[in-house]
């Protein structure tokens, strides 16, 4: 049995337009940024913007919050 997880359009950018608004980092955006990791069809750019993020969290820029 097989699960697919399926993202909303505009989930990603969403997603880092707030962690740029806001420097955190929601236990729902991780969950959103996981689902992303595992989705094989995300484009370059959306793939662009979840290394980024990750970059702003381990320079300590985007805090990760519960």
């Amino acid at each position: 049995m097989s699960c697919q997880i399926e993202l909303l359009p505009g989930a990603i950018s969403e997603i880092f337009a707030s962690a740029a608004e806001t420097g955190r980092l929601t236990l729902c955006d991780r969950y959103g940024l996981m689902a992303a990791a595992m989705d094989e069809t995300l484009d370059e750019e959306e793939r662009r913007a979840i290394n980024r993020l990750l970059r702003a969290i381990v320079r300590g820029r985007v805090q990760l919050i519960s």
